[in-house]
């Protein structure tokens, strides 16, 4: 299943600018922090703690941020 990372970019660039200066914050490469915004690698639970924690989430917000489907348009 993919997930629609959508609103926690955004929240991510409310609170640090750019995604750069929260994967330095969070102690990720860029390019690791690309990968799953992207949905090319998985958020362990000890990831989706350290963002929550750094982006002032509260734990209901778990949801919203990092498991909203994304959804898929076939034609």
């Amino acid at each position: 299943m993919l997930f629609d990372y959508n609103k926690l970019k955004g929240k991510i660039k409310e609170k640090y600018k750019s995604q750069s200066n929260f994967a330095l914050t969070i102690g990720w490469s860029n390019r690791t922090l690309s990968l799953k915004l992207n949905g090319k690698r998985a958020w362990t639970q000890v990831d989706i703690c350290k963002a929550m924690k750094l982006l002032d989430l509260e734990e209901k917000d778990i949801q919203t941020y990092f498991f909203t489907p994304k959804v898929q348009y076939f034609e």
